[in-house]
């Protein structure tokens, strides 16, 4: 008697991704497949300052240890990341947080900081370090013509993507918009709680309408933490061509990165 052929199913391994976001507020971390479904998390705790890079990497650590495991990890932090070096970042270089005074120790020790090699070492498995707005729009681009990502938060992040492919970063928050200030203090935090979140959503229709023909996006998505602040009117008057995220994305967008970046 002829036996019947084995049929032999391939499994696919899961792959967990430890997706930590570093704000100027606040560090929030969880964990995902590579499926989307988030495995721990979210947890979040304030940024403690001061914020040297040696406490950076033990902080996270802390965080990590307080999460299910994964084989490898995404870590998004503020500022100007190019191939997870720390170019410049703005709120972790001050002495008790955003908008205090910059210590010049702590402006020394973050610049030039290989935030990847550090944290691969820690974490003893493969880590990609990006902007964090990078990280957020990782989860949101659908790979077709230009997508801009916008975060607002605690100061304005930006990410820039043509047909999924990662643009240079530039740092937008730090250029002049109106009179002395920047993108940062005229649409971040503080000035939203100054102005309360009707004047605010004003504000940020203005930069979206500023921001349109120099960009000419395809997409122009806009997340983090104070998107969800955005009033009703403003949204729909932003255009068909942009679209509010929730700050999730930056969770989600810690597995997707690492397709993204080829790695």
């Amino acid at each position: 008697m002829t036996r019947p052929a084995r049929r032999w199913r391939t499994i696919r391994r899961v792959v967990n991704t430890l997706t930590i976001d570093c704000g100027g507020g606040g560090l929030k971390a969880a964990v995902v497949d590579d499926s989307d479904v988030l495995v721990g998390g979210p947890i979040r705790v304030p940024t403690p300052y001061p914020f040297p890079p040696e406490r950076f990497v033990g902080a996270l650590l802390d965080i990590a240890a307080e999460l299910p495991g994964a084989e490898r990890a995404t870590v998004g932090l503020p500022g100007m990341i190019r191939h997870g070096v720390v170019v410049a970042t703005p709120h972790y270089v001050t002495k008790a947080g955003p908008h205090t005074a910059v210590d010049p120790a702590l402006y020394a020790a973050w610049t030039g900081y290989d935030a990847r090699a550090a944290l691969n070492r820690a974490f003893a498995r493969p880590t990609l370090v990006l902007n964090d707005a990078e990280v957020h729009g990782a989860a949101l681009v659908v790979g077709t013509g230009l997508e801009l990502v916008l975060t607002l938060g605690t100061g304005l992040g930006s990410a820039l993507f043509d047909d999924g492919v990662l643009a240079p970063h530039l740092e937008l928050s730090h250029g002049p918009i109106r009179r002395k200030r920047t993108y940062d203090t005229y649409i971040g935090e503080i000035r939203r709680r100054e102005l309360g979140n009707a004047r605010w959503s004003r504000r940020v229709r203005r930069v979206v309408d500023g921001l349109r023909p120099v960009f000419r996006w395809d997409r122009l998505y806009i997340g983090g933490g104070n998107s969800a602040l955005i009033d009703a009117d403003t949204v729909a008057r932003l255009g068909e061509d942009v679209t509010i995220v929730p700050n999730t994305a930056g969770v989600v967008g810690g597995s997707r990165a690492w397709k993204l970046m080829g790695a």
